[in-house]
Order: structure tokens, then C-alpha cells, then sequence
């Protein structure tokens, strides 16, 4: 059909046609992640034959709703023209090349985030290959070495090459970590590839080595500038490159200067941007938007940009076919920049929100998850516009269908509105979340990347007050829905659910977890004997409050008793007993023994009492004459089996819970434990020789043929007895042959791989070197032995005063990270911790040597060895070492060794009276005021966190007192210090003579109370949001684990009333100001209210300072004398605010920690577990859960509720009716448009009225009234796209310059002008774009 231009049409080449019809290059869908820095439009180079790949990515910006800090609505990479084809072959690998080689240099936000996370995957992943092949050269053994020769020189090549990338990635890591000095903004190397030559402006690297280019001169004139680029856009009848060029122009002078678009003048400015938005090229469109973006100011800058009516012009690039998606991609991102300005989402309008939902409902289009982020954004600002424009319904299909990466960002935007009432009107009952269930209780049809993606946003809606609350309506419907798909017969289904389990309860799975699933019984594997060996972190209980837990586990505990209530065990008890898959067994059975152990910690024992009993598992067990009993027989026994291995493998560290209740049994535990070795010492002759035979030392000079258990065991049995140590140096090869072993320059201990088996070695040397130091013999012995020579000359190499080099050292920093080289400063720390060790030391000259190593700048790897590894138990040479390096190493060095100091200070000693009060602790508590005058504030920082730590024991805060340490030069960051001396009466006075108290609590009455809400929030966040990885327990000397110790305590903020209400002093002094009063008086009044932002954040500032007070003994008396425990019960029982509702939650569990506040709380219905001493552990949760979820379905807001202005009425009904017949035809056809039954017929006719060449399709009030129905109704974007192909090009234009009143006949006539006046090439183009309107783009 020969016509006028389409609306949608666009010039183009007879290259560019050939381009369209060919290619075949596939569009991506996935939506992947593209970096927002780099988003510039680069003019094409036709005559040189520069070409660019035209096929882009799109994807989300992330997972965060919050505006980039990028360029404005920015999401995508740069933005090349696509007036050239493709290249192919090689050219496409070598353009793509250069693209990457650029964004990794010029992209420092987004893309190095992207690197960095990929090369972490890659660590990650190494690091499992490494752990895998340590198990299995551990496996291999335990066979006979010729069997299992070729297989294990596989392994270990595989261990090295996973060795060798670990060091590469880890290098990489810290590279790109380095922070990069600014630089000056400067031309991109795709701009000399794609500059233009169209001989109106010279090349940039020609311009730059003549005169340098006005625009990139540090002293340019921005006004200036501006001036001559916006004339440069006065010239018309240019090519494409010319217009594009200079808009990348002036959006590099805005981000040079970014205040010059508050000084733009808009009438000229305007029309500038009005002229390339109506441009016929794509690519100069595209960059009138991005130009127009980095224009936008402020809220009026964004109502003079709608003045000029861009909303029509927004629309109609959005609907626009797939080979536009250069001009899609920037008008979107146009709209997006409205979002990033303050109030800036009232000025999106109804059109332009529809337009994007209708591309967002598009499966195949490839800004389908760009949209939708978009969506998810504009409703967490205003949703009310999302659902009055239909937004919401492809929001929650992406969230159903589990295509949408993101689905964590979208989960927390429908989680925001839920929170409370004002926004959760918006959305039906709690159905929107629960679409996320669809694909698990739907098993004909599951897949697992879907059930995978939806099991994340789940987790993510249960870790949060709102969704927890929202999924838990209808009597806990959807998660009993969940929890009911273990009884279906699907393994992928329930192996998702369990996984998913596992991530609500946070359970860290122990490290014999793996060999149990793979089938290895319990009994070989998870020996006592076997455990103990490894060193595991042990907590430092509190003095004053033993059993205190974190509010983590106050949330675990009530969503484990959520998951009870929601029949979980008999769940999991049915996968054990008809799963088909083994594995998945034994990991379900773990899941049950891991629930009961959490249980019985957790939960009060009204819960936990019945549920140990597993009643339904023991009478199916009992059912002697049915066949399933010997199912259910042997689930009894794996789940006893692994109750009794958890019990005695639980971490210290891991569950501080388990040291407080079962501290009888542990030092029960103990005791047995001491005496297991002091058998061996008074073995017979016999025996000691038979076991030194089955060693194999004395048969074989390798040692991989050597029983190194047994040899462990000798050493720490029988040679502590003096005669026998004789006997085996004298009688027998075997010490001598074992000590020489360890000789450096025998090169066989020096040159084994450092791996988690061999670890075995460095623990064998420090027991001998222990061992020897306890008798004279052995003392004699190692005097005069080669070993300590050896280290000494290796150390010596290491001194640069010493005289002594080798090419390549023993102690060199290669060495030391990828053999036991490592091992042997564990051996002189084991010295360090002997008078007579460090005598021998001493003698070897190694002290000096160490001395003149702790001034190398260039080794602080080595330094750090030394000071990780040494004993500072007895005073002498290492404790001067570490006090040198306190204070005269490098920041690192001084933080480091800061971090050494923290099981010296927190922790007490075993040895000695001592251990009763501060004992050997004080020069370290000295060391560490020390550190707080320190010039670097990350070094006061590490000391002021021990300090902290150390102040848990009562004696050691006093003694920290005494030291008097003044910390009002480091301000905020010694804050926290300050607030535990007032834990005790010496502190109080201490601090009451420095006038700190008074000024302290009154400024958190005026306003630290309130900022403490978002402290705490913000660190609770933090703490459910975080998953920490798992650890393997491997014995490892590498240098940065010591520094991670103990720095990843979850702690949380110290609170003021907290601290003043643990002495009489402080209690007296709060009762005295009223200030509990207040905060009593604030709760009462204002507690139920929910529409006053400023007073709900007053109420919350209120609840902790309650909670924390109540929280101490000396505290909960204020709570019965002012009766507001009822007041927060009523808060957390009925209150309109999810999240409100949860900080009361959290309080109740504060007052619960005193004894006085649970016996308040248990008049109310709450009940928490305690330890055997009826200590409380603060994990309060209610007795009934009804009472607590007791949210009713609200309300809907429906969308025909939603009021309209007047205007918006008055068009939308006027948009149904038209004087001219053929016109109301149209409106009624467009209607029809919208039912998908008349939707053909429909089209068809509209066809036949276009042939007629009718006037209505050129006329601006037809069009307006057609843009206000697709503003009004719901069209998919095939549709919109046809409609907006039956009008002429002209009509737009009439409508941004406002020449709407020009009669028909003008139109006609200007319309067969420019047809007539039209080449050849662009009536072809308009003939193809006219001739099929498609159903869909």
C-alpha cells in the first residue's frame, strides 16, 4: 500500500534495509545484567568502514529499588548507532573484545561489582574442587599406595591446577579492590572507532593533538560550550552522525558540569530536544532522550519536559518494533530518570505507565525485565498510579512464573506495601505473595530453576515481619501449603522444600554432613577422638547474662515453631519413609535431627517437650505385623544416630545456646577426656615397642607409608615419660628418623603441598617439640639437634642484617602460602610458651633475628606468622615483639597485631589462680588502652571492639577503668566503650566525674533514642540478610584467617538505658529524671497509631529504651510500676503495621530476659525456654501463635476505586464520542481492539477505513482522543503498536508544536508535498513499514 509516512516509520539506508531483512542475529531474553555507566550514543563511521554489532543486552539494574547512583535512570551500556550491519566471523569477537576491554577499564561502579562477584563465583568454586580433592587423596589413603597411584597423581595434579587458580583469582580479587586514583573525563576508544567523518567536523585525535578540543580543556567556558553545541543543533538537513555526535557532546559538558542544567534555558533548549525527538533516524531520537535525560534537574525541570508534550512521543517510542530498540532503550530510561528526582513519579503519567506494563505483559520482548524493575519502582512510590494503569498484574505474574532474576528486589517492593495499611489497600489479602507457591503445589508442571528461583524470594518474604505476617493468614495457609508438597512424589519438589528449610532455620550443616549423605556410617566417621582435633572458636560467655541470645535467633525460634504449627515433622517423617533417592533421605533425616536439636534450644519446653517424642515415627515403628515398620524402624535409628553426633559435635562457637544449658555435661565431658592419653604414659616395654613397629618408622624412611595417628599418640602418651623418650632416641631410629623429617634442608616436611590433609604433620611436629620440652632428655635432646640450627639459618636468610642470602629462601612468601613451610613458626610458637624453649631460641640468636624482621615493610606475611603463632602467655621476648609491632609496623601490622591481642584480653587462662580474676591478662588490656591513641582510627577502632569484648567479664571492665583511658578525641567510634563502663559502680563514678552521664542521657532523650531505631534496624537487616559461608574445619596456617576471628559477631548496638540500669547508681539517676516514665506515658498514648510517620518512629525509639531497661534484673521494676508491658503485648497482638509489630515482638523478648519481666509476660500468654538453672534465654515467643498472627483480610483498593481528577474524567468521557461518524467508528473499533474476540474483525476494519485515505487519521483532536482510550484500558502492545501505525507522521508533530488548529485541507496538502518531495529510498521504506501491521512486536 503506497501512503504517507506511518507514525512509526523511520528513514533509513538502503544498507540499513538489507540490515533489517537479514539478519540473523538472535535477541537476547534473559535479561541479563547490564552496566549503567557507559550509556552513550556513538556516531557511526560509514565512510571508513567502521561497523558496530547492533544486537544489545538488556537486562535489570539489580536487585536494589533504590536509584543508582550511576547516570540518571540509567540501566544499560553505552549506545552505538545501527546504521551499519553487523559484522561476522571474527569481526563480531574482536568488536566485542574491545567493548569488554573497555567497560573493564572505564566502568568503575557496575561492571567492577560484576567482575569482582564473577571472580568470587570462581574462588568459590575452586575452593570446592580443593576441598573434594583433599577428601579424596584423604580416601585414597586409607588403600594400599599401588592400587590407588594413578588415580591419586590424578587427584593431586587436579588439587595443584586448583591451587594455582586459587592464588591467580585471589591476585585478581585484589587488584581490582584497590582503590583507582579520579581521573579527567576522557574521550572513549569506541568514540575513535566510531567518530564520524562526514567532513563537518575533524577527527577527536586530530582536533586533540593540534589545538586540543574546547571541550576537554580543563579551563572551558561551560556556557560557552552550551552555546555552540545548541547552535551546532540549529542546522537541519544533516546526516544522523552529525546530530548524535554533538548531543554526546553536551551530555559529556553536563557530566563535567553538572551544575550547568539548573542554568538551561528552555525555550531554546526545548525545542532542540523537540526537533531530535521527531527526528525520522532512531539514533538521533534515542540520543534526544539520552540527552534530554542528563538535562533533567529537579521537579520543574520535569514539568517545563511535559509541557512540551513528550508523554506522546515517550509512548509511541515504547510500542515501537524490535529493530527500534535503540530508541525503546533510551525512552525508557528517559522515564526512569523521572523516578530518580524528588517527587518525581507524579509527574509519570497513566499513559506512559500503561505503555510500560503493556511491554513488561511481552514474553519475548528484550526490555520485558527492564520494565518490570521500572514497574516495581513506580510502585513502591506511588501505588496508586501503578494500579490505576494496570501495572500490577505483570508484577505478580513475574513474581509467580519465576522468569525474573530480580525476584528478591520485586518480593521486598510488594513486601513495602504490605508493611502498612495506607499502601497494603492496594493489594488483595496476602494473594499476591502466594502466587509464589504456584509452582511448587503445581507438581505436573515444576521445574527446578523456576522452583529454585521462587524458593529464594520465599525465604526472602519469611525473613521479613511483613511477609511472615502476610503468608501466615488463613490459619498459616501458604506455608502449610509448602510444608504439604513433601508428601507429594516429586524428589525435585521436595528436595527444593528441604534445601529451602534449611535457609529459613539457618542451619549450618556439620562438616561430616557431606560423608553422611554420601553414605558413610556415623560411628567411623564422627568420632569424638576425631573432632576434638580440630580447634574450634569457643564463645566467651557472658558473666551477667549467660544465656542471651541474638534476635536472629529470637526469629528463628518463632518461625520454627510457625513451621510446627504447619505439620513440618510429619512432612519430613514421610520423605523419610517412601523417598526412593537415598541421599535425599539422609538429608531429610539430618533436617529432623538438626529441627529437634533446634527445638529443645530454641523453643520453651511447653513446644519442644512432645515434639522430641515423634510419636507418629514410634507407633508406625511398633506395627510389628506391616512391612513399613522396618522403614520407619530405620529412620529411628539414623535420626538417634545423628541426634547423638550433633550432640557431641556441636560447636562451641557455633551455638553458644548448647555451652550455657548443657555446661554439666560438657564438663563432664571434659573430664573424661583428660585422662584418655595418661594411660599410655605407663605402658609396659612390650607394648611401647609393638607400638613403635606399627608405626612403620621404624620399616620404611617414607613418610606416606608412616602411621601418623599412631606416632601422635606415642608422642603425647609414652614419651612424656622420660625413660621411654630415652629409650626411643637411644634404642631406636624412631625419633631420629621423625626429627629428621622436620630438617628444613631435608626438604621433605619444607616441601609438602599445605592442604587440609597435611595438616596432620605440623600438628604431629608441635606435639613432639611439646613433648621434648617436658623432660631434661628431651630437652637435651633438642639442643643438640640439627632442627633449630636449620630454622635459625633459614630465618637468617630472611634478616637483612645477618649477612646470610639464598636464591630462593625457605621462608619466602611463595613457600609459606603453598607448603608446610608455614608449619615450623608453629613449632617455635610452641617454644614461645616454654622458659626452656625460649632459653633455646634465645641461643640460636632467633629473638634477635625476629627483632630486625618485624621492621621489614616488605614482609608482612612473615611478620604476621610470627605474631599469629606465638605464645604471649609468659612474659619475655614475645610480648616485647608484639608491643613493637603495636606501635612501630604499618597500619596493617598495627591492626593485625591489635587482633592478636583479642584471646589474650577476652579470654581467661587456664593456668594458675589467676583465671579467677583479670591474671595474665593485664598487659594486654595495657597494650590495648595503648592502641587507642593510635593515629590511624582503624587501628582505635580493633581496640575499642576487644575492649568491648573484654568488658563482658565484670573484673576485666574493672580493670579497663583503671587504666583511666581517655576517649574523647575518637568520639563516636569510642562511644560503645564508654556505655559498658557504666555496667559497673566504679565506671558510673569514673564516668560521672568526667560529666559524661548526665550530657549522654539527655542527649538520647532528645534525639539518640530515635536515631538508635535506624541503628538497629539497619543491623537487623544486615544480620537476616546475610549468609555465612560455610567453613571447613581444616587446620589451616594461612596468614588472613587469624585476622577473621571473632570479627564476625553479630553484636548488637549497645543501648544507653541498657547499660545505666545494670547498677543501683543508674537506676537511681533514671528514676530520678522520669524518663521511663515518658517513654511509659509515649507507648500508652500513641502506641496504636499508624498513620504519623514521625510518631511511630517516636513509639519504636520508646519500645527499645523499655525493652532494654527491662531487660536487667535491677530494670524490671520500672516495668510493674509503670504497667506498660500490656500496652506493648496489645502492640504486638493487634497493631495495623507489620514491621511495628515485630519491633514489639523483639521488646517482649528483651523484658523476657529478666526473671521479673517473664513472670509479667506469662500473666499475658508468652512463655520463654530457659537453661536447667531457670535462667531465661530472652527467646520469647506467644503460647497461642493465633494471637500473634491475628491479621484479617483488609479491604481491596479496586482500581475503579481509585479516584480520578476531574480533567481526567472529563477527557476519558469524551474520548468515547465524536461529531464526525467515521471518527466514532474508529473510537469504536479502537474499543473493540481491547476483546480478544472482536480483536480481528476489528483490525480488519480499521485497515479498510486507513485505504480510504479518511481525514480522521490526520487529525491531532482523532489521535489525542485514541491516546486517552489506550491510557484508560487495558491493550497489549501488538495492538497498540497497530493503532499507532494508522496515523500520519505529521499529526505528532503537529502535536508537540501546538499546531492543532490547522484545517484538513492544509494537511492534505502538506502531506502530498511531502510525499511528492519524498526520495525514491524513503518511499520504499514507508511502503514496507506500511503495508502488514503486526498483531505483536
Amino acid at each position: 500500500m503506497v501512503g504517507p509516512p506511518s507514525i512509526l516509520s523511520s528513514s533509513a539506508t538502503t544498507t540499513q534495509k538489507s540490515f533489517y531483512t537479514q539478519q540473523s542475529t538472535p535477541y537476547n531474553t534473559n535479561g541479563a545484567k547490564i552496566p549503567s555507566d557507559r550509556d552513550g550514543l556513538q556516531p557511526g563511521a560509514l565512510a571508513n568502514g567502521a561497523r558496530s554489532n547492533s544486537s544489545l543486552s538488556f537486562g535489570p539494574r539489580g536487585s536494589s529499588l533504590a536509584p543508582s547512583p550511576a547516570a540518571p535512570g540509567s540501566f544499560s551500556s553505552n549506545m552505538r548507532n545501527q546504521l551499519a550491519p553487523s559484522r561476522t566471523g571474527s569481526g563480531q569477537d574482536i568488536n566485542a573484545s574491545m567493548v569488554n576491554l573497555e567497560r573493564l577499564d572505564e566502568d568503575d561502579g557496575l561492571v567492577s561489582e560484576q567482575v569482582l562477584a564473577t571472580l568470587r563465583e570462581s574462588l568459590n568454586r575452586e575452593m570446592k574442587i580443593k576441598e573434594g580433592s583433599e577428601n579424596m587423596l584423604e580416601a585414597l589413603n586409607t588403600k594400599k599406595a599401588k592400587q590407588t597411584k594413578e588415580q591419586r597423581q590424578r587427584v593431586e595434579a587436579e588439587l595443584n591446577s586448583s591451587n594455582q587458580k586459587i592464588k591467580e583469582l585471589r591476585n585478581q580479587i585484589t587488584e581490582l579492590q584497590r582503590p583507582k586514583p579520579p581521573t579527567t573525563p576522557t574521550r572513549t576508544r569506541m568514540d575513535v572507532i566510531f567518530q564520524s567523518s562526514n567532513g563537518l567536523r575533524s577527527p577527536h585525535s586530530a582536533t586533540k593533538s593540534a589545538t586540543g578540543s574546547e571541550f576537554d580543556e580543563p579551563t572551558e567556558s561551560p556556557t560557552y560550550a552550551l552555546a555552540e553545541i545548541l547552535q551546532a543543533l540549529e542546522v537541519e538537513g544533516l546526516t544522523p552522525d552529525y546530530y548524535v555526535g554533538h548531543a554526546n557532546n553536551l551530555v559529556e559538558l553536563f557530566k563535567r558540569h553538572p551544575t550547568l542544567k539548573y542554568d538551561l534555558v528552555w525555550s531554546v533548549f526545548g525545542l532542540r530536544m523537540q526537533v531530535m525527538l521527531l527526528s525520522e533516524s532512531r539514533e538521533v531520537v534515542a540520543a534526544g532522550y539520552r540527552m534530554t535525560r542528563y538535562a533533567i534537574s529537579d521537579i520543574s525541570s520535569l514539568q517545563k519536559i511535559r509541557s512540551l508534550n513528550i508523554d506522546y512521543l515517550v509512548v509511541l517510542s515504547l510500542i515501537k518494533e524490535r529493530k527500534a530498540d535503540v530508541e525503546r532503550e533510551q525512552a525508557l530510561k528517559f522515564v526512569r530518570a523521572f523516578l530518580d528526582v524528588k517527587d518525581g513519579v507524579s509527574e509519570v503519567s497513566r499513559a506512559v505507565v500503561r505503555t510500560i506494563a503493556s511491554v513488561a505483559e511481552h514474553t519475548e520482548d528484550r526490555l520485558k525485565a527492564i520494565c518490570i524493575e521500572t514497574l516495581a519502582e513506580i510502585m513502591v512510590r506511588n501505588p496508586a498510579l501503578l494500579v490505576a494503569s494496570g501495572g500490577l498484574r505483570p508484577l505478580a505474574d513475574a513474581l509467580g512464573e519465576g522468569t525474573y532474576e530480580a525476584s528478591g528486589s520485586l518480593t521486598a517492593a510488594f513486601l513495602f506495601l504490605l508493611d502498612a495499611p495506607q499502601r497494603r489497600k492496594y493489594l488483595r489479602s496476602g494473594y499476591e505473595l502466594e502466587v509464589l507457591f504456584t509452582a511448587f503445589t503445581d507438581s505436573l508442571y515444576a521445574k527446578e530453576n523456576i522452583l529454585k528461583q521462587n524458593s529464594k524470594a520465599i525465604s526472602y518474604a519469611l525473613k521479613s515481619w511483613p511477609g511472615l505476617m502476610t503468608l501466615s493468614m488463613y490459619n498459616f495457609r501458604a506455608i502449610r501449603s509448602l510444608v504439604s508438597c513433601l508428601m507429594l512424589p516429586n524428589p525435585t519438589i521436595r528436595e527444593t522444600v528441604i534445601d529451602l528449610l534449611y535457609s529459613l532455620l539457618r542451619i549450618k550443616s556439620p562438616f561430616w554432613a557431606t560423608s553422611f549423605l554420601a553414605g558413610r556410617r556415623l560411628t567411623t566417621y564422627g568420632r569424638v577422638a576425631t573432632l576434638k582435633a580440630a580447634p574450634q572458636k569457643t564463645a566467651q560467655p557472658v558473666e551477667e547474662e549467660p544465656g542471651e541470645k541474638s534476635f536472629v535467633d529470637h526469629y528463628t525460634a518463632l518461625l520454627l515453631a510457625v513451621l510446627i504449627a504447619s505439620d513440618m515433622l510429619p512432612g519430613l517423617l514421610q520423605v523419610t519413609r517412601d523417598a526412593d533417592n537415598s541421599m535425599l533421605k539422609r538429608k531429610t533425616t539430618l533436617l529432623i535431627g538438626e529441627v529437634l536439636k533446634l527445638a529443645d534450644s530454641l523453643l520453651p519446653s511447653t513446644w519442644s517437650a512432645d515434639l522430641q517424642l515423634l510419636p507418629e515415627l514410634f507407633s508406625a515403628a511398633s506395627h510389628f505385623g506391616d512391612n513399613e515398620r522396618f522403614d520407619a524402624t530405620g529412620t529411628v535409628y539414623q535420626i538417634s544416630s545423628v541426634s547423638r553426633t550433633l550432640y557431641r559435635t556441636v560447636p562451641a562457637a557455633g551455638n553458644i545456646l548448647a555451652s550455657s544449658i548443657n555446661s554439666s555435661q560438657d564438663n563432664l565431658a571434659s573430664l573424661e577426656d583428660q585422662p584418655k592419653s595418661n594411660p599410655n604414659v605407663t605402658l609396659d616395654e612390650t607394648t611401647f615397642r609393638q607400638l613403635l613397629v606399627e608405626t612403620q618408622v621404624l620399616s620404611s624412611t617414607n613418610p606416606t607409608k608412616w602411621k601418623w595417628d599412631i606416632i601422635l599418640k606415642i608422642i603425647e602418651g609414652p614419651l612424656l615419660n622420660g625413660k621411654r623418650l630415652d629409650e626411643a632416641i637411644k634404642a631406636s631410629k624412631f625419633i631420629k628418623r621423625i626429627m629428621s623429617f622436620y630438617r628444613p634442608f631435608k626438604y621433605k616436611f619444607a616441601e609438602v603441598r599445605n592442604t587440609r590433609i597435611t595438616q596432620k604433620y605440623v600438628k604431629v611436629g608441635c606435639a613432639l617439640i611439646h613433648t621434648l620440652l617436658q623432660t631434661v632428655e628431651g630437652v637435651r635432646y633438642l639442643a643438640d639437634n640439627k632442627l633449630l640450627r636449620q630454622i635459625a639459618e633459614c630465618l637468617a636468610q630472611c634478616d637483612p642484617t645477618s649477612g646470610l642470602t639464598a636464591q630462593s629462601p625457605m621462608f619466602s612468601k611463595e613457600r609459606l602460602q603453598e607448603t608446610l613451610c608455614c608449619g615450623y613458626f608453629a613449632m617455635l610458637g610452641t617454644m614461645s610458651g616454654d622458659l626452656k624453649g625460649l632459653q633455646m631460641l634465645d641461643r640460636w640468636r632467633m629473638i634477635n633475628m625476629m627483632y630486625h624482621i618485624i621492621d621489614l615493610k616488605q614482609r608482612p606475611d612473615l611478620i604476621k606468622l610470627l605474631l599469629s603463632n606465638f605464645d604471649y602467655s609468659l612474659p619475655g621476648h614475645p610480648r616485647v615483639l608484639l608491643s613493637k609491632a603495636l606501635t612501630a609496623g604499618s597500619k596493617e601490622i598495627r591492626i593485625y597485631a591489635t587482633n592478636v591481642l583479642r584471646k589474650y584480653s577476652s579470654r581467661s587462662r587456664t593456668n594458675g589462680p589467676g583465671n579467677q580474676g583479670v591474671g595474665d591478662s593485664k598487659w594486654a588490656i595495657q597494650l590495648l588502652v595503648t592502641q587507642l591513641y593510635d593515629p590511624e582510627v582503624e587501628v582505635c577502632a580493633t581496640a575499642i571492639k576487644i575492649l568491648e569484648e573484654a568488658c563482658n567479664r565484670k573484673n576485666y571492665l574493672e580493670y579497663i577503668v583503671e587504666c583511666r583511658p581517655a576517649l574523647d578525641h575518637l568520639g563516636e567510634i569510642g562511644a560503645p566503650l564508654l556505655l559498658r563502663f557504666l555496667s559497673t559502680s566504679i565506671g558510673y563514678h569514673y564516668l560521672d566525674g568526667l560529666d559524661y552521664i548526665s550530657n549522654e542521657m539527655d542527649d538520647w532523650f532528645l534525639g539518640r533514642n530515635d536515631t538508635y531505631v535506624g541503628v538497629i534496624e539497619a543491623s537487623l537487616a544486615r544480620s537476616f540478610v546475610e549468609v555465612t559461608e560455610e567453613t571447613s574445619n581444616r587446620l589451616s596456617m594461612d596468614v588472613d584467617s587469624f585476622e577473621l576471628e571473632g570479627d564476625n559477631d553479630a553484636h548488637v548496638p549497645p543501648h544507653f538505658y541498657r547499660e545505666l540500669t545494670r547498677t543501683k547508681e543508674g537506676c537511681k539517676l533514671l528514676r530520678d529524671k522520669g524518663h521511663f516514665e515518658e517513654f511509659a506515658t509515649t507507648i500508652r498514648e500513641y502506641g496504636m497509631l499508624s498513620d504519623d510517620s514521625e510518631l511511630i518512629l517516636k513509639v519504636k525509639g520508646c519500645l527499645w529504651a523499655v525493652g532494654n531497661v527491662g531487660s536487667m534484673e535491677l530494670g524490671a521494676p520500672f516495668l510493674e510500676e509503670c504497667d506498660v508491658v500490656e500496652n506493648i503485648v496489645r502492640i504486638a497482638e493487634s497493631h495495623e503495621i507489620m514491621s511495628l509489630r515485630g519491633t514489639a515482638f523483639f521488646v517482649l523478648g528483651l523484658i523476657s530476659r529478666s526473671v521479673h519481666g517473664l513472670e509479667i509476660l506469662s500473666e499475658f500468654g508468652w512463655d520463654s525456654n530457659t537453661t536447667r538453672m531457670g535462667v531465661s534465654l530472652g527467646l520469647c515467643i506467644p503460647q497461642n501463635l493465633g494471637k500473634f498472627f491475628s491479621f484479617q483480610p483488609w479491604k481491596h483498593e479496586k482500581v475503579s476505586d481509585i479516584v480520578m481528577t476531574e480533567s481526567q474524567k472529563a477527557a476519558a468521557e469524551s474520548a468515547k464520542t465524536d461529531d464526525d461518524i467515521v471518527n466514532l467508528r474508529i473510537l469504536e473499533l479502537i474499543v473493540d481492539l481491547g476483546n480478544t474476540v472482536l480483536q480481528k474483525r476489528a483490525m480488519t476494519e480499521l485497515m479498510h477505513i486507513k485505504a480510504k485515505k479518511v481525514p480522521g487519521f490526520k487529525q491531532p483532536a482523532l489521535f489525542k482522543k485514541i491516546m486517552t482510550l489506550l491510557e484508560s484500558h487495558h491493550f497489549r502492545l501488538g495492538v497498540r503498536h497497530f493503532v499507532a501505525e494508522l496515523f500520519d507522521r505529521s499529526v505528532l508533530r503537529r502535536i508537540v508544536f501546538g499546531e492543532e488548529n490547522s484545517d484538513d485541507e492544509m494537511n492534505s496538502d502538506v502531506d502530498d508535498t511531502g510525499s511528492e518531495g519524498r526520495t525514491e529510498r524513503q518511499r520504499s521504506i514507508s511502503d514496507l513499514s506500511g503495508t502488514a501491521p503486526e498483531s505483536g512486536v
